[in-house]
């Protein structure tokens, strides 16, 4: 893939991956321009004009974007926005961060996408390769942009790659060597036409594999076989589901993963202990731990490195972790539960009563959907813009208090529940009605039920 060199280059959006890209273009020669709405990003203004990089920043201009050799947008820019329909009328190409990524990078790729569980199994694989011997670069969707490596000078075996379905919108030509899907539930419908629309770009992460890649889908997402493609990698499947049968790839069996192989003969597979399943609650992470040991094997890792990630990994912060004890209540933070799938799988997890926070930013959630998993549900408590559809939905059959803020959230919380309870943080929703990202809504109910503890005990 050849950017054009006739004229300018423009990146839309300048967060960390706009930013990236960015330095990396102009590194390479390319006439760089970058433009973001976002008044607060002028804080980058100098460091890219040093760079020889023209910027407007606060607001769009349409000339800006139809006089572009071509585009780079960045994730996070919804593609139906105005200028980018403006441009692309016009004739301009519109690229994203993958392909640019993939036309300079020699490195084998293991790109993990899914609706949830991407960070956890991303950060599994590159635990297991590591402890296997073997290199790793990690980045993606998970933090790091993926042309950083390019800048990089240390070089890795494995590119580790997390990969959203906005990066895969713009991926025309990106072909990881092994391509892992770990489930498709609803999400982001704010910015996909339908479901339908979500899962074909879910599902594109495999559309430029040959037979020499590997691709590893999980067995259990029947209801999106309808927008199921052809694969032409070598397929391995995970399931924990009792009587799903795997032909090739790793089934769930209590606390222990087989693992069915071509080099095991199938009355003696291989086995994988679970044992730390007590620090990593719920079927989906041992399906997490499945998926990131066969994306291990398949880029060359080993079985006892494998064991020694699974032994020695604790979980990522903000899912599902255990924040506090207070007159006999737990309080767990699972502000990564941005989608209704998400909340479901954490109370999955629990026998005893249990207090949910839900709510902040709505991302044309149906609500409904929680419905069949709010058994152990004593209230809700809702909060952010989506309060009030949360009321609507879960009055008629739960009692629901709405407040303003993450502390009134706790205090309310606390107040609803009784010994033995817990009080669970599972959002369903975006935290950008409050919070910078779901990191810091996760670290401002760790501080509010902290500062509750104090109070109380002293």
């Amino acid at each position: 893939m050849q950017l054009p060199r006739t004229s300018y280059i423009l990146i839309c959006g300048l967060g960390r991956s706009g930013l990236s890209m960015a330095r990396f273009l102009a590194a390479r020669g390319y006439r760089v321009k970058a433009t973001d709405a976002d008044a607060a990003k002028k804080v980058h203004a100098s460091e890219l004009h040093a760079l020889g990089i023209d910027t407007r920043i606060g607001s769009h201009d349409s000339d800006t974007f139809i006089r572009a050799g071509a585009i780079v947008v960045s994730p996070g820019i919804p593609l139906n926005m105005p200028h980018l329909l403006q441009a692309k009328a016009a004739g301009v190409p519109l690229f994203g961060d993958l392909d640019i990524f993939s036309s300079y990078n020699t490195t084998p790729i293991v790109a993990i996408t899914g609706t949830n569980g991407k960070t956890t199994v991303t950060t599994l694989v590159r635990d297991m390769l590591e402890a296997s011997g073997i290199s790793t670069f990690t980045g993606g969707n998970i933090g790091t942009p993926l042309v950083e490596y390019l800048m990089s000078e240390t070089p890795a075996r494995v590119v580790v790659a997390e990969v959203s379905s906005f990066q895969l919108d713009l991926a025309r030509r990106f072909t990881p060597e092994t391509a892992v899907l770990l489930n498709i539930s609803p999400d982001h419908l704010d910015r996909y036409a339908d479901m339908a629309d979500y899962c074909r770009s879910k599902w594109s992460i495999f559309k430029h594999q040959t037979p020499a890649h590997a691709a590893i889908v999980n067995a259990d997402m029947g209801d999106t076989g309808h927008v199921r493609p052809d694969i032409a990698a070598r397929l391995y499947e995970f399931s924990s589901t009792p009587g799903t049968v795997i032909r090739q790839g790793a089934k769930v069996e209590n606390q222990a993963l087989r693992l069915i192989l071509p080099e095991t003969a199938d009355d003696h597979p291989m086995h994988i202990n679970c044992e730390n399943r007590v620090r990593l609650p719920g079927s989906h992470n041992l399906e997490n731990i499945a998926a990131a040991a066969l994306a291990t094997l398949c880029a060359g890792g080993n079985l006892s490195g494998i064991m020694a990630a699974v032994n020695a990994f604790n979980g990522l912060p903000h899912r599902l972790t255990l924040v506090a004890k207070i007159d006999g209540i737990e309080f767990y933070n699972d502000s990564k539960a941005t989608n209704t799938d998400a909340v479901i799988r954490a109370l999955e997890c629990f026998t005893k009563p249990v207090v949910l926070i839900l709510g902040g930013q709505e991302k044309d959630t149906d609500f409904t959907l929680l419905q069949p998993a709010l058994s152990p549900v004593r209230q809700i408590i809702a909060m952010g813009d989506a309060a009030s559809h949360i009321h609507e939905v879960f009055s008629p059959v739960l009692q629901v208090k709405m407040v303003s803020d993450m502390k009134a959230a706790v205090t309310a919380a606390h107040a609803a529940a009784r010994s033995g309870d817990a009080v669970l943080l599972s959002p369903a929703c975006a935290s950008f009605d409050l919070f910078d990202n779901y990191a810091a809504r996760g670290n401002a109910f760790i501080c509010h039920v902290q500062e509750l503890e104090t109070m109380i005990h002293g």
